[in-house]
Parts: structure tokens; C-alpha cells; sequence
């Protein structure tokens, strides 16, 4: 439901970059708790974290039913927010590296991460049904008490935390894992990845407001269908036919995903760029988490997941602010032609140098 943020702070009064400044604030506390919640999850395990992430999720979700103003408040709950998502983006997907097949990691992430995607959508419809009969304040009441069954439902999760062999138990620094050559490259394409993402999760409530076309629940609706349906038919195409030969054509749908919004002049060509972006979403993101997986150490999983999910709030934070001033500067059709040069620009910066550090061929599964 928070894909509405951005319109109840446009009905407070924020601009479109004061509008990127809060929704990228909450990124500020998301990628500093990372460190700590990496070093956690490696050494006290992963159930911890869900529980602290959980709670905190449920205050800030909770904190949105104060806000009446833009003021130090809203910044306060974005900070409480990024502890929490930062959290439960974590190890969330650590948990599920743990428990799936090493020879299945894509295809299992793939299906795990359908739940996210469920709940994008819903979450998008939800909003809209709420908003059209009711107000913000009702959303983000419902969203509490969603996060709160999360949590009650989260509390009686088993621990995942593999045991170690006595000549794995040296655990990496967070620097170390950083500047690990095989892991570069994926920083890299993931950066590009958050910041296409970022356009459309941050801006699309305020685009729609303002062509008046299409809404945030057809968006999504299409995005989370597309995207759930390849990844509960296609699952296996990426490990059949290797990671980084699909991984192509999924950023290219992305990047026409977004051209196609900044073109967009009635509801079906919204829905249309959903899907196409959905399909994106569904093979980008479960494919470059199993490389990060497969590329780690396994005594530093918690932290190589910890720091791919870093570059989501680091995405936010960057490409907020300057996505929102190029919207109210320039118009939304520059920015989101921006986002998507920009995708395919790192991209091609991810390949030419993942072939040279990890010395793979095009098809390569790892």
C-alpha cells in the first residue's frame, strides 16, 4: 500500500523532489543498519532478525497515522521504516538461500519471492479501494494491522543458520565482501536495477495524478501477474538455459517497461508497461540474487545478502531526489526515459566487466 505514499505527501504539500528526499530518507537508516544486520545474522542467526525487523516495521506502519504535516515526524517514521524493511529484506531472502537447493537457487528465490510480488499487487488494489471510499488515514490503519499479523505470524519461524565446518567459521568483513572481485559486477547491475525500480515505486502515484491516466492498482496488478506468472510456469528457464543469457532480455523488457510509461497516454499503455516491467522484475531480481549467493562465502552469506539488498535503499536514496528533480524539472517523460538509459548503461558496464574478473561465458549459471 505504500506505492500511495508519495500522493498523501503531495496532498501535505511536498514537491516532487521533496517527495524523493522522504521517500529516500527512509534508505539513510536502512543502509546503515546493514552492517549490523549482516554481522547478526551470521553469528546470533536469522529468527532474531525477523522478530526486531518485524517490530519495527509494525511501529513505523503505525507512525503514519500521526503525521499531519511534513515536518520531523514523517523523517522519524521513514527512519523507524528503513530499520525495518532493511530487516526483513534480509534475511527474509537469506532464509530462503538457506533452505533451497544450491542447484535450484534461482528457480527457488524465484518462487519465494512470488510473495513479495502478491502482495505488490494487492497492496496496490488494496490502496486504491481504500482511497476511493476512505482516506490515508484508514490505509495506513489497515497496513498496522497487517504488519502486526506479519509479526505474530513471523514469531514461530524455525532457525535456517547453516552449521559451519571448523575451516568455515572465519567470517569475512563487510569490507571484504564489499571489494570481492566476483561480486563487483553484481553490485554494479543491481544499482542499475534499484534505480529503474525506484522511478516508478516512488513516482507512479504522482504520474497518474498528473496525466490523469490509468491507476496504481492496474500498474501493479499487471506488474505482479506478469512477474508471478513467469516465475510460477518459467521458474526453470534461467538455470536451463543460464543465468546471464536470460538475464539480458529481462533487463530489456524492464528498460521498454519504463519508455512505454514515459510515452503513456491512456490506461492500456499503463498496463502494458506493468507487464513489461513485471517480466523485468521477475527474472532480474531472483537471478542476481543467486549469483550473490552462489559467488559468497557460505560464512558470509548474511552479509553478501545484507549488502545486495543495501543497493535497493541505496537506489532510493540516490535516485529519489534526483529522479524527483528531473520530474519537476524537465517533466516525467525525461525521467523515465533517464531510468531506463541508465538501466541498460550499467548493464553493459556489468558484463564487460564480469567476463574480465570472473572469466565466465555468457551462459555461466554462477
Amino acid at each position: 500500500m505504500f506505492v500511495h505514499l508519495s500522493g498523501f505527501l503531495e496532498r501535505l504539500g511536498a514537491s516532487e523532489a521533496l517527495i524523493g528526499v522522504i521517500i529516500g530518507s527512509m534508505s539513510v537508516s536502512a543502509i546503515a543498519i546493514r552492517p549490523l544486520l549482516g554481522a547478526g545474522m551470521d553469528i546470533h542467526g536469522r529468527r532474531l532478525i525477523v522478530i526486531v525487523g518485524g517490530a519495527f516495521n509494525l511501529l513505523a506502519c503505525a507512525g503514519y497515522l500521526f503525521v499531519d504535516a511534513i515536518g520531523p515526524l514523517v523523517f522519524f517514521i521513514r527512519v523507524l521504516h528503513g530499520i525495518g524493511e532493511a530487516s526483513l529484506f534480509s534475511v527474509l531472502f537469506t532464509i530462503a538461500a538457506d533452505v533451497v537447493p544450491a542447484h535450484r537457487r534461482a528457480q527457488g528465490l524465484a518462487i519465494f519471492g512470488v510473495s513479495g510480488l502478491l502482495s505488490l499487487s494487492l497492496g496496490g488494489l488494496l490502496g486504491d479501494w481504500i482511497l476511493a471510499h476512505y482516506d490515508y488515514r484508514t490505509m495506513f490503519g489497515v497496513s498496522t494491522a497487517i504488519s502486526a499479523l506479519a509479526l505474530l505470524v513471523a514469531i514461530p519461524l524455525p532457525e535456517t543458520k547453516p552449521e559451519l565446518l571448523p575451516g568455515q567459521l572465519a567470517r569475512q568483513s563487510i569490507f571484504a565482501v564489499a571489494v570481492q572481485p566476483s561480486l563487483l559486477p553484481l553490485w554494479v547491475l543491481t544499482f542499475g536495477f534499484t534505480i529503474g525500480i525506484t522511478s516508478y515505486f516512488t513516482f507512479i502515484k504522482t504520474f497518474i495524478a498528473a496525466r490523469a491516466v490509468g491507476s496504481v492498482g492496474g500498474f501493479f496488478a499487471a506488474y505482479s501477474i506478469a512477474s508471478v506468472a513467469l516465475r510460477l510456469l518459467f521458474s526453470w528457464v534461467p538455470e536451463r538455459f543460464g543465468l546471464k543469457r536470460v538475464l539480458l532480455p529481462a533487463i530489456g523488457s524492464l528498460a521498454i517497461g519504463l519508455m512505454m510509461l514515459a510515452f503513456a497516454q491512456e490506461a492500456s499503455m499503463v498496463v502494458a508497461a506493468g507487464a513489461a516491467c513485471g517480466i523485468g522484475h521477475g527474472y532480474v531480481f531472483p537471478i542476481a540474487s543467486a549469483m550473490v549467493v552462489t559467488r559468497a562465502r557460505a560464512q558470509s552469506r548474511g552479509l553478501a545478502m545484507t549488502l545486495f539488498t543495501a543497493l535497493f535503499d541505496f537506489g532510493a536514496l540516490i535516485g529519489g531526489p534526483l529522479l524527483g528533480l528531473t520530474a519537476e524539472h524537465f517533466g516525467y517523460r525525461p525521467m523515465f526515459n533517464a531510468a531506463a538509459i541508465f538501466v541498460v548503461l550499467l548493464t553493459v558496464w556489468f558484463y564487460a566487466i564480469d567476463r574480465r574478473v570472473v572469466g565466465e561465458p555468457l551462459a555461466g549459471n554462477d
